[in-house]
């Protein structure tokens, strides 16, 4: 598992590339702007529904993608 706290929208680019290599994130989106995290939840809900994997809501803003 791998945990990730993006300070910006362009750290997304982690976020798809552990996730693509099979690794579960935990995606803590606490430092982010309310729409840069929008975002980041709106591109891991399609990076998860096109590898067929899951996403939780761990909290109200760490999610859990698991391939």
């Amino acid at each position: 598992m791998k945990t990730l706290r993006p300070q910006n929208y362009n750290e997304v680019l982690y976020v798809g590339h552990y996730f693509r290599k099979g690794v579960t994130v935990l995606m803590d989106l606490t430092d982010l702007p309310e729409e840069e995290a929008k975002q980041l939840v709106d591109f891991a809900t399609g990076l998860v529904f096109a590898r067929r994997g899951s996403l939780d809501r761990v909290d109200r803003r760490l999610f859990l993608l698991q391939p």
